[in-house]
């Protein structure tokens, strides 16, 4: 018989300590919202937590308080920029808090931003505008490569596309070459002199034909062939590769570069996928995902040459032009590198981030370094990342709700969905799909605040691994428990609110 898992009194505050409160107040005469309890960091190694005490000047309490306060953002942006569509205008993290500011075109939307627990702000661009400019600056830049012109890339903070300019003259001729509107781009002196850092590991040192050093990025595998993803300027397809023992390890399936910094190599039998990154001190550093961090957001790095260093995310969407030609749709960081860093793994939390590409200055200065984000690496060759289950993907069979969030469990664990927190509703159906590992029982349960404790008000507790559960509910603030009643892995959770 199957044994029913509630939520007892204290298993409730517990939970409540992973939630952080992204709700408005109560109006007169409605139940009291939850309380803003303490928020929890996610769960990293040491390693992660004294490299940002390093490289970011945090106290151990403020490099736990901005890692859950970064992950608690996480499905209120997503939310948002999914809800605002044509009129999103970009997102980032502002202040010491990590505050949560996300942007429109639309003053109409200001409201509702607010009310999801976000700082609205209006601008006069949206994030579509400036992606087309960049898309403008970029078919430019494939005719011509521009040397006087280092760097562009789409500033949300700025509300404009962003051009580093070595020569003024050279910058307007390449701007005008390309027909984008001035009005969207704002020229600045150039600080970057970026070339790629071909020397580097980032996790595990690798050997392209017994020569050169890079890093594995992160293992992905692609139906029964196992690999890593790691840069494009670090070999061609058909390079073979050994290992960071000089044994004889995969060949380049795939890899682009320039125009893109991407690439895959498909490893032999002697070689076995895990769901890690070579963290500070050699610590094994889990891989939970591969949602990307806002603007602002922390972000570690791990290289063959300088090891795990931390900073922040300044851009996303940025275009370096290197010696060998313009990479396009990196994302330019505070991180450190050296030669014989490149490939390697960028990580925010326990979420896969990309792959070093390029940068300049070095870890004893400080300089800026750009990333090629991992998921359209995944994307453009069919991978799957291999995160903390370590057996590959997370399940599907969830497409036909609206939102979509995934994790891992071990026997007995519970997680609060979506992202750690709640959401506020009207009236109306909540529907809940949870794919959890083959082979094991995992239960999902809908919860509403009464206004003093969470209420279980609809639940799935069938003794397989997959829950439906519907509930048609009034207005009021709702989450969903994911509980690992027996066995381990990751699941999918897939959610449908009024």
């Amino acid at each position: 018989m199957h044994r029913r898992w509630s939520l007892g009194a204290g298993a409730t505050a517990l939970l409540a300590s992973l939630t952080i409160a992204l709700v408005p107040a109560a109006s007169a005469g409605a139940a009291p919202a939850p309380e803003s309890p303490a928020v929890a960091a996610p769960d990293v190694p040491p390693g992660m937590l004294k490299a940002m005490q390093r490289d970011l000047g945090l106290s151990p309490a403020e490099a736990e308080e901005r890692l859950a306060r970064e992950a608690a953002a996480l499905p209120t942006e997503n939310r948002l920029r999914k809800g605002l569509d044509a009129r999103f205008g970009g997102s980032w993290l502002k202040g010491e808090a990590t505050e949560l500011v996300v942007a429109t075109t639309d003053a109409g939307a200001l409201a509702a931003i607010e009310r999801a627990g976000a700082t609205a702000e209006l601008v006069e661009h949206s994030v579509a505008e400036l992606d087309a400019a960049m898309d403008r600056l970029d078919r430019a830049a494939e005719r011509r490569t521009p040397r006087a012109t280092p760097v562009w890339a789409v500033d949300v903070t700025l509300n404009r596309v962003v051009v580093q300019s070595a020569d003024r003259a050279a910058t307007a001729s390449f701007l005008k070459a390309s027909g984008v509107d001035r009005d969207l781009v704002r020229v600045v002196k150039a600080t970057d002199s970026p070339r790629p850092l071909y020397d580097i590991r980032g996790g595990d040192a690798y050997y392209i034909n017994n020569s050169g050093r890079c890093s594995v990025g992160f293992s992905v595998i692609r139906g029964s062939q196992n690999g890593f993803v790691t840069a494009g300027h670090c070999g061609r397809t058909g390079a073979s590769t050994s290992g960071y023992n000089r044994v004889a390890q995969g060949t380049f399936q795939g890899s682009v570069f320039p125009g893109r910094d991407m690439a895959w190599v498909a490893t032999n039998s002697n070689w076995t996928p895990t769901p890690y990154v070579k963290g500070s001190g050699g610590a094994n550093v889990t891989v939970g995902g591969s949602t990307q961090a806002p603007v602002n957001s922390s972000v570690c790095r791990s290289g063959s040459t300088t090891g795990w260093h931390c900073g922040t995310i300044q851009q996303h969407n940025t275009s370096v032009t290197y010696p060998e030609g313009t990479i396009n749709g990196v994302t330019r960081t505070t991180v450190c590198a050296e030669p014989g860093d490149s490939g390697g793994s960028y990580i925010s939390g326990d979420q896969a981030q990309g792959v070093t590409s390029g940068g300049s200055g070095n870890c004893t200065s400080g300089g800026t370094t750009f990333y090629y984000p991992v998921n359209p690496i995944l994307s453009n060759y069919g991978l799957s990342l291999v995160t903390d289950d370590g057996g590959g993907p997370p399940p599907t069979g969830c497409d036909t709700t609206d939102e979509q969030y995934q994790g891992s469990l071990s026997s007995n664990q519970t997680r609060v969905e979506p992202g750690g927190t709640y959401y506020q509703s009207g009236s109306g159906a909540h529907v809940g799909c949870l794919r959890g590992p083959s082979g094991t029982d995992f239960d999902l349960y809908l919860q509403k605040w009464s206004g003093s404790s969470w209420v279980d008000v609809a639940e799935g507790i069938t003794p397989t691994e997959n829950e439906d559960v519907s509930y048609n509910g009034t207005a009021g603030y709702y989450r969903w428990i994911v509980h690992a009643y027996s066995g381990s892995g990751s699941y999918t959770l897939g959610i449908s609110r009024p």
